[in-house]
């Protein structure tokens, strides 16, 4: 009984996963353009709406409501893939602007570090984010809230190379 060889990978699993990495290409960080949705972090809740801007990139508006707070943010993120276009982590840096019935007008500046996940065969994106924020003009100078979003997608990412032409056929 003759053994058959093992193929080169099986002996060398390091040079195997080196080589696999310079051939692929690497994923695309989404699978949208533009998306929009509900937010919450257990005390407020708002809307939220997210436009690519430039590869991996967002600007992401929020619309944000508490019983005695209104407030505006808006961020931009940096987006990287985790397994695949459908699952990424992303983090971002902006600023916000507010009222508050107990100490007025309020301003500060936001981190954020979150995942999100577009959802198979529907055009829906979850995320879970952590947004630290420094406050002036509050009697809060700092918050660390996580918040869940939920979006619909309105605008998916455009196809490109051979995909482009497939679709015009």
């Amino acid at each position: 009984m003759k053994l058959l060889p093992l193929p080169f990978f099986c002996y060398f699993p390091g040079a195997f996963l080196l080589l696999l990495g310079l051939v692929t290409q690497p994923a695309a960080a989404q699978k949208y353009r533009t998306a929009a949705g509900f937010r919450s972090d257990g005390t407020n809740y708002g809307l939220t709406i997210q436009q690519l801007i430039i590869p991996k990139t967002t600007l992401e508006g929020l619309a944000m409501f508490a019983p005695r707070e209104r407030s505006g943010t808006v961020l931009a993120e940096r987006h990287f893939g985790i397994l695949g276009p459908s699952l990424n982590y992303y983090f971002g840096a902006g600023g916000h602007y507010g009222r508050n019935r107990d100490d007025g007008d309020f301003w500060g500046f936001d981190g954020l570090v979150g995942v999100e996940y577009k959802v198979a065969f529907i055009p829906f994106v979850l995320s879970f984010d952590f947004k630290p924020t420094i406050e002036y003009g509050s009697a809060d100078w700092n918050r660390f809230p996580t918040g869940f979003s939920v979006r619909y997608i309105f605008l998916k990412q455009r196809k490109t190379g051979i995909f482009r032409v497939l679709n015009k056929l």
